[in-house]
């Protein structure tokens, strides 16, 4: 009787294994997928960046220092290796996009370029889009790192060499501060 109890425990003990297992095989596949959808939605954002540098250059005296800003942004950001070097590229293309368009309010014929608005309505749903990856992104490492530090699920993670995930995150904290607005 004492050898089915034990042979019992060891088999649920197996199993509670097992599952914690297949728990951190999910998540990892999760942060995966959950990159896949950010790196495709980057690629968009990539690929429209050079249409709306196009849609200026017949403004003679559209400031071209910023032009090059935002094609070395999006090239730094283009060939970003890891999550990290994503987040601080990316920072860097969105703070060059931002001098882009706020050199672009001074051209009222171009603010009103239908090319333009019609592209600048795509980067917004393009950048909502990225919001939203990102937040999936950022909730499925979270949950793989809280299994892989808690116990007893760390003792599995270690033994199968599971490793932490990084966040997706902006690099500049004052990025993530709501804008002031005086009147």
């Amino acid at each position: 009787m004492q050898l089915i109890i034990i042979l019992g425990a060891l088999a649920l003990l197996f199993f509670y294994l097992v599952s914690i297992y297949n728990r951190l095989v999910r998540l990892r596949t999760m942060v995966s997928e959950g990159w896949s959808g950010i790196d495709v939605q980057l690629k968009k954002r990539h690929d429209l960046i050079p249409n709306l540098l196009e849609s200026v250059k017949g403004y003679k005296n559209f400031e071209q220092e910023t032009l090059q800003k935002v094609i070395a942004a999006r090239n730094a950001a283009m060939g970003a290796k890891d999550v990290a070097s994503h987040a601080a590229a990316e920072g860097q293309l969105q703070r060059a996009m931002g001098g882009f368009f706020a050199l672009a309010e001074q051209y009222p014929d171009l603010k009103a370029s239908a090319n333009f608005i019609q592209l600048q309505d795509s980067l917004k749903e393009i950048e909502t889009s990225i919001e939203q990856s990102r937040r999936y992104y950022n909730g499925t490492v979270r949950e793989l790192n809280t299994l892989v530090d808690s116990f007893p699920s760390n003792l599995v993670a270690n033994q199968f060499q599971f490793q932490k995930a990084t966040f997706f995150e902006l690099e500049n904290t004052s990025d993530r501060d709501v804008p002031k607005i005086s009147f």
